[in-house]
């Protein structure tokens, strides 16, 4: 069973709740895709039960099609926001991470064919292998920050916030709006270009900054 872990080896009462994710939110991903670029952020939510330690082994879904990685910096929720502004998000930010938002790609192409919700391709056990946070003890530059993902040793994705088309404190003041965020849930802010299939036998590191946090895992 998932739970919440900072670096430092503090440990925290916080449970998780849901996920909550934006789809889009770096244009050359929408493009390598060729999906449209969204007028505001497009939200979606995965359950708890789709969260796993990353630094464990994934298992890829059998007999469902593709699965796609797709890395992202993820936000832990510390207190609760609700029609907040953007000044008010910094306060409420316990933790910065990093996220997998594992993807049926094929699933997802037929739902979006179908004009259907993507959660069956979304928010599958084990579709968000989650790291543990960096507790905030002090307030980051949020448009400065950057992470990135190899898989198999190759530099596949660099995101960079100064390229997100919602800021960070605007998208979780945007999703506050339309979901009432509590002491544990987690936002996920987007996928930058590079994603691609995961197969048996892969290996993925991800690193947020130069030395705030690093992780690694693979695919059995």
């Amino acid at each position: 069973m998932y739970r919440h872990q900072f670096t430092c080896g503090t440990e925290t009462s916080l449970n998780l709740g849901k996920i909550v994710c934006v789809g889009r939110n770096y244009a050359a991903h929408a493009e390598e895709l060729s999906n449209p670029i969204p007028e505001e952020p497009l939200l979606f939510i995965k359950p708890a039960s789709a969260a796993v330690p990353m630094s464990e082994p994934i298992h890829l879904p059998a007999g469902r099609g593709s699965c796609h990685f797709e890395g992202e910096l993820a936000l832990l929720i510390g207190d609760r926001l609700s029609g907040a502004n953007a000044a008010d998000v910094p306060p409420a930010i316990a933790g910065l991470g990093l996220a997998l938002d594992l993807t049926l790609r094929d699933l997802q192409s037929q739902l979006k064919k179908d004009g259907h919700p993507w959660e069956k391709a979304k928010g599958f056990d084990g579709a968000c292998p989650l790291s543990s946070f960096v507790k905030l003890d002090w307030l980051p530059d949020w448009d400065s920050l950057s992470y990135s993902l190899w898989l198999n040793d190759e530099l596949r994705q660099r995101g960079k916030t100064a390229h997100m088309l919602t800021p960070i404190l605007d998208l979780v003041a945007y999703i506050s709006s339309y979901f009432t965020l509590l002491p544990g849930d987690v936002v996920l802010t987007g996928t930058p270009a590079g994603v691609g299939e995961l197969l048996h036998g892969d290996r993925i590191a991800m690193q947020l900054e130069e030395d705030w946090l690093r992780v690694e895992t693979s695919v059995v």
